[in-house]
């Protein structure tokens, strides 16, 4: 009998390059308990850049108990202590979720080999999640339609229907499960990522208290950049920014320090920590200017790292 195929899947990493969040949803509604009390609904512009986990997945004979490891890739910018169980990782619990959703057991060995730094806000276990549930289709033959799997997703994150595509960047709505597709841009920028992390139930604490959030997310607005096809970095913007600065202050040294550096404009990402380099039309010159001023002693810089990213074009998530 041949081994079991082994099936891998590319887990991209997000950008947020316009998010707008709403005001936390209340207790109550109408009298009665809010079954979302507390979370927010979104508009966000979302784009996949080429920074990857990989997901393996191999299948086990009926019977056999399924396996998670979760380890950080050799090549990975940033790696950082790995300090939770692998059972409750994000990609085991959609491995599980899939198993209720289809009612039996699908038995399998999954490895995630981690690139994406966490903590960032760049959706490394959110797609690490929608990876695994690929994965799992195919390795157990599983002919589940595109409902199907984001009836899924939706309860495991807000960004993980997204990482379902079919496309590479799309305008996501509500709290997360409303997926519109939206052309991809292309072109290049560089993704730093600072030595702390933004815990996102944190930030959106943060959020809460400063008391700046609109009762409803700018959705039009999100949508009409989305549709323009043109990345005008003066145009974007991120509601979670002052909140993720309030979590972790020296984030906001790092954004002066870059602009600094670099000339260009600097956005964090979903809820941070990492940040956005719009670097035009030379962005390997703006990635040596960044480090040539970390190398330099510039101490805002300490600890963090440049990484060049390339947004994906059409059918490259695929």
């Amino acid at each position: 009998m041949s081994d079991p195929q082994s099936i891998v899947v590319r887990a991209y990493a997000k950008i947020n390059l316009a998010l707008s969040v709403a005001a936390a949803e209340p207790a109550e509604v109408g009298g009665r308990p809010h079954p979302l009390a507390g979370y927010h609904r979104l508009a966000s512009w979302m784009a996949m850049i080429d920074l990857h986990d990989r997901v393996e997945v191999v299948a086990r004979p009926a019977g056999m108990p399924s396996e998670y490891r979760v380890v950080w890739d050799a090549e990975a910018p940033k790696p950082t202590p790995i300090d939770w169980p692998a059972t409750s990782d994000l990609s085991a619990r959609a491995h599980r979720a899939l198993e209720s959703l289809v009612g039996r057991e699908l038995p399998v060995k999954v490895l995630v080999s981690k690139r994406v730094p966490v903590g960032a806000g760049m959706g490394g276990g959110s797609s690490d999640a929608a990876a695994t549930m690929r994965g799992v289709c195919k390795a157990h033959g599983l002919k589940l339609d595109d409902a199907a799997l984001r009836s899924v997703a939706k309860g495991l994150g807000s960004d993980v229907p997204f990482f379902l595509g079919p496309s590479p960047a799309a305008v996501i709505e509500g709290f997360g499960e409303v997926v519109t597709p939206t052309l991809p841009v292309g072109g290049r920028l560089i993704a730093v990522v600072p030595p702390v992390a933004c815990p996102t139930p944190s930030v959106y604490k943060a959020f809460d208290r400063l008391g700046v959030a609109k009762s409803e997310p700018e959705s039009e607005r999100v949508r009409a950049l989305a549709s323009s096809g043109v990345l005008d970095p003066m145009q974007l913007f991120n509601d979670l920014q002052g909140a993720a600065m309030e979590v972790a202050p020296s984030l906001a040294g790092v954004v002066r320090a870059l602009e600094e550096a670099s000339g260009s404009r600097v956005m964090l990402t979903g809820s941070g920590s990492a940040m956005l380099v719009f670097a035009g039309d030379n962005p390997a010159m703006t990635l040596t200017r960044i480090e040539r001023a970390r190398s330099g002693g510039d101490a805002r810089l300490a600890g963090c790292v440049a990484v060049m990213c390339r947004l994906l074009g059409e059918g490259e998530n695929a």
